[in-house]
């Protein structure tokens, strides 16, 4: 094998060694059984959280997923970003016929027989999430979701040639250059937050020899972080929650409903009118997103209903309700699990799919319910303007 993916370093007279990964080449999988049974090391690190952990040894965790609580805990969004990386990284393990992460379940099991302590070294995967998200504005976090989104129909294929080019430093820092220059925000939490948490994780690992598994894209900046000290606590700190978003969730409703009642005691009429036309943008474009989903008929018209009543209610969302009403009539069971991470990988599987189907009521429920509230908000204002 060759060193090329491999970095040494000595550091307060402990070895570590670094191996640059790329998570569905078979090679860095052989390489990572080759370098660990060859040095014989105290620990083990792997680029993994505990959550994603229990993912890669449990390939049934998916048949496990409450639907219902996933809408209740307002999860579908990062449910359907998992989908997506998992669909992304899927694809190119199916093209090569090797397992997704195939480099740390080896590193896991070569760990295990060579007496060496595993170490999970990477930050939960929700901090990470939560952080990136706090760094994106609207507008940031929609380009985001489209570009997670359409990734996972796309058809690109990369040899394993070009896979394996990948972890010389100046194609990775090519590569890397071009993703953050579309999302430069997303470096900070993603990148080098990361790389400062793994590499404060791998000087404290038990024993002298410590061998590391990771992520090509890591190494570089680790081997510049290993240097320093992080703290570890404050990197896994989630970002404290604006107090402007609660604000205006309730006082542009508040807003709403003193002007209709305004309206409807200046002219009743007028009110009357105001109020239907709400109705009518909030419930339709809501009904119209839940059935552009392809939701059950129940489901559209639970978003119609619901939507005029949630847009003024900061804790409710048309598409909780839509979304609960589509997982009742459309529970998805084992099957739909089981064949999830095939389905994801085309549009007809996507929306065929129970588990995705439900999803995608409760995203594009909302989706139009907000195109909807926005709509009937202006024509509430210019109603009440022209009755003053």
């Amino acid at each position: 094998m060759p060193e090329a993916n491999i970095t040494r370093i000595n550091l307060d007279g402990k070895e570590l060694i670094l191996i640059g990964t790329a998570h569905v080449s078979r090679q860095s999988a052989e390489q990572v059984k080759e370098v660990i049974e060859r040095e014989r090391p105290d620990s083990v690190c792997i680029e993994l959280d505990a959550q994603r952990y229990q993912s890669v040894m449990d390939s049934n965790k998916w048949k496990e997923t409450d639907i219902f609580k996933v809408i209740k805990e307002k999860k579908t969004t990062l449910l359907l970003m998992n989908l997506a990386i998992s669909s992304f990284q899927n694809r190119l393990a199916k093209q090569f016929d090797i397992k997704p992460g195939q480099e740390m379940i080896q590193g896991i099991e070569s760990a295990k027989e060579t007496g060496a302590e595993l170490v999970l070294a990477d930050r939960n995967i929700q901090v990470t999430f939560s952080r990136i998200w706090h760094n994106l504005g609207w507008t940031g976090k929609s380009q985001l979701l489209s570009a997670i989104f359409f990734s996972i129909f796309s058809k690109e294929t990369i040899s394993e040639d070009e896979l394996e080019k990948m972890k010389s430093q100046d194609t990775l820092n090519a590569v890397l250059a071009e993703f953050t220059e579309s999302f430069p925000k997303l470096k900070t939490p993603l990148i080098d937050e990361r790389d400062q948490y793994l590499a404060q994780k791998i000087k404290e690992a038990p024993g002298n020899k410590i061998v590391a598994v990771l992520g090509a894209a890591h190494v570089p900046g680790i081997t510049k972080e290993i240097h320093k000290d992080h703290d570890l606590e404050a990197l896994s700190q989630t970002p404290p929650k604006s107090i402007v978003p609660k604000i205006l969730g309730w006082a542009i409703p508040l807003l709403i409903i003193a002007l209709m009642v305004y309206t409807f005691m200046a002219n009743p009429s007028a009110g009357f009118d105001q109020a239907m036309s709400w109705i009518l943008w909030t419930g339709s474009l809501a009904a119209i997103g839940a059935a552009v989903a392809f939701g059950h008929p129940l489901a559209v018209i639970s978003a119609f209903v619901a939507a005029p009543f949630t847009a003024l209610h900061p804790l409710i969302a048309a598409g909780w309700v839509s979304g609960i009403v589509q997982a009742y009539m459309r529970r998805p069971n084992i099957g739909d699990f089981e064949t999830l991470s095939e389905d994801v990988f085309s549009i007809k599987g996507f929306w065929h799919n129970k588990v995705t189907r439900v999803l995608l009521v409760v995203l594009l429920t909302n989706l139009g319910g907000s195109i909807g509230t926005f709509i009937g908000g202006a024509d509430v204002i210019r109603v009440f303007f022209n009755n003053l």
